[in-house]
């Protein structure tokens, strides 16, 4: 059964501005989380020039059911290029706040992190103002290579627990519950100044109660923003949608939140974890 979308679920109109930013980002070889998981918030965002950059090529390792990207056992390898051809095109479009992301890439040795390392660099290098917030894998918990991005001096971290604990078998079965809440931990140990962000995604079938379980398990792991978006099928083949939480809930999650001792908490239907990331960031009075 197809899932109806609500009304606060109705998604913005793309016009010429986002066809151009399309052709843009295309033209530069750039991928984008925005068009390769179908954010809901895909328009909206390139109306206003900006986008969460994809690296580490466009096909992610892992078989999370929720997410729309494409899957494969074994990316193309890694490509030294693309930390300067992200810098290019965050430097052409104008940004002052560049949020990237990756595919998970468990066949590579170092699952990545050199490229997210370099990406940092470059961005440094091109722009030596900008701000710069990470979304990462969980590089199956490895130290080193944590550090080593910790190390490159990012302004924001963020790492996504995405569900509860109960669903991770079903919707998450590469990925580990306790590992992630440890990767939160891990980057507060290396650089306890480090702001964190992580963010769920409700619909997948949890209850209530394990919202709020999750909620303090990322409070504990010292996380500083929490990002609750609602989930949104990407396809048939995909995890069903179970509830529409309604913007009311979103507003009552918030509420938890802060009296919780976060310093910022997005909760909204359409929100995701990049989503507003330069106001989000700006608000904790670091910009």
């Amino acid at each position: 059964m197809r899932n109806r979308l609500p009304a606060w679920l109705k998604q913005d109109l793309p016009d010429n501005s986002v066809k151009d930013l399309r052709e843009q980002l295309k033209s530069g070889d750039i991928h984008t989380v925005c068009q390769e998981a179908r954010c809901p918030n895909i328009n909206s965002c390139f109306k206003q020039h900006t986008a969460t950059f994809l690296i580490l090529g466009d096909r992610c390792t892992r078989s999370c059911a929720f997410c729309a990207v494409k899957k494969t056992s074994c990316g193309v390898a890694a490509d030294p290029g693309e930390p300067a051809r992200i810098a290019c095109s965050v430097r052409k479009m104008g940004l002052d706040y560049a949020v990237i992301t990756s595919v998970t890439r468990d066949d590579l040795v170092d699952g990545g992190a050199r490229i997210f390392v370099d990406t940092v660099a470059r961005l440094r290098d091109y722009l030596p103002k900008i701000r710069i917030e990470l979304l990462i894998p969980d590089f199956k918990g490895e130290r080193e290579r944590i550090k080593a991005v910790v190390d490159a001096g990012p302004d924001v971290i963020g790492h996504n627990l995405e569900t509860i604990s109960r669903l991770y078998p079903l919707v998450r079965p590469q990925a580990d519950y306790k590992r992630t809440l440890a990767v939160l931990k891990l980057i507060k140990e290396f650089n306890p100044a480090m702001v964190t962000k992580s963010s769920l995604i409700l619909g997948l079938g949890e209850s209530s109660q394990e919202i709020i379980a999750a909620m303090r398990d990322i409070k504990t792991a010292g996380c500083d923003i929490l990002v609750l978006g609602q989930y949104l099928r990407p396809s048939p083949g995909h995890h069903p949608v179970k509830r529409f939480i309604e913007p009311g809930e979103f507003d009552e999650l918030a509420e938890l939140a802060k009296t919780m001792g976060f310093r910022k908490a997005l909760c909204a239907p359409k929100a995701r974890s990049s989503f507003q990331a330069s106001s989000i960031y700006g608000e904790l009075n670091y910009a």
